[in-house]
């Protein structure tokens, strides 16, 4: 199994998560860089939404090494995040009966029946929590450069939130669902979508959802093509979250149904100078490299329980934990790809 993502930043997950801690080393971030502890830990809370009545608690790192004096060092970043919940003994069957919609088959196959696939085995949530480390890291990072990434819940089930303006994005838009214990857009849309969540839990059911993501202020001609476009870096990060089913940049699959005319930014200069488009149907990147409109993505999440045992109603609908987790996972990327641009450091 690959724990280890590196493009220019090197990020490396480490431990099990049934073991004691789990941790992560990352490395390349810019040395000099004041990190905010309290926002930090604001950030990694966010897995753990009060409002969809989770019951665990928010594992906060405790950082081993690469910070001094609240500044990165330049050199790994080592951070520790201690397992509070029990571990399970049970080892899986490799039956085609194991539990639907998970790894337990597969990954007891793949792994050979020797080590633990369930819940609190490798394929567990519990990785999300080293990724929204790194994130929240690379997010404080780019802030300081105007560069602001944000997420919030587009769709749970049938129901959809307001999406975000992806032409005249500003940074209130971007962060001001941040602070939402329920994150969406448009309130009432979420009380309607917690009632769903409910609905679900008491039918012993779960529902699935989309995240959309955006970030803004990238300048313009970040990123490389071919195999190491800003999209292709995301979709990896991305795709390393559990229950991912989908993703989609700008208008995404919508575009097959258009005609050029209709799919195509028309380019112009507007009234401060700058070289914008019209639309903004390419989700701010082209042939893997930023065009200075704001990236956006959706994230598709399928419907699935981490217990048949727990049934509150964060595990009916894992999609409001997942927000920040979409979330670190652009910053992660935005970050890497911005590192060697003139200036940045």
């Amino acid at each position: 199994m690959s724990s280890i993502w590196n493009n220019r930043i090197s990020i490396s997950i480490f431990g099990e998560a049934g073991s004691a801690a789990i941790g992560v080393t990352i490395d390349g971030l810019p040395a000099g860089e004041f990190i905010d502890a309290d926002q930090l830990c604001r950030y990694m809370a966010r897995r753990s939404p009060k409002i969809c009545g989770s019951v665990r608690k928010a594992p906060m790192p405790r950082i081993m090494s690469g910070i001094l004096k609240d500044r990165t060092t330049g050199g790994p970043l080592c951070a520790f995040i201690q397992n509070s919940e029990g571990v399970s003994s049970e080892k899986v069957s490799v039956s085609p009966s194991a539990r639907p919609g998970h790894a337990d088959y597969t990954g007891a196959l793949r792994y050979k029946g020797i080590d633990d696939v369930q819940e609190l085995g490798r394929f567990t949530e519990k990785y999300t929590a080293p990724l929204c480390f790194a994130g929240a890291l690379c997010s404080q990072i780019l802030e300081r450069r105007g560069i602001y990434t944000g997420a919030h819940i587009y769709q749970i089930h049938n129901i959809k939130d307001n999406p975000f303006d992806t032409v005249r994005l500003s940074r209130d838009a971007v962060i001001s669902v941040r602070t939402k214990d329920f994150p969406v857009i448009n309130d009432r849309k979420g009380w309607l979508m917690l009632e769903d969540i409910s609905k679900a839990r008491e039918a012993g059911e779960s529902l699935g959802g989309i995240i959309e993501c955006a970030a803004i202020n990238v300048p313009a001609g970040v990123g490389a093509p071919v195999f190491d476009g800003i999209q292709n870096n995301t979709a990896q990060l991305i795709f390393g979250i559990p229950g991912i089913q989908g993703l989609e940049f700008g208008a995404g699959f919508n575009t097959a149904k258009m005609i050029g005319s209709q799919s195509d930014d028309q380019f112009y200069i507007d009234d401060h100078g700058h070289v914008v488009t019209k639309t903004n149907n390419h989700g701010g990147i082209l042939g893997g490299i930023s065009s200075g409109m704001p990236i956006t993505l959706r994230a598709a999440f399928k419907p699935m329980k981490y217990s048949f045992d727990d049934n509150t109603p964060d595990q009916v609908c894992i999609v409001p934990a997942a927000v920040p987790c979409v979330e670190a996972a652009v910053s992660v990327a935005v970050l890497s790809n911005m590192i060697d641009y003139p200036n940045f450091c």
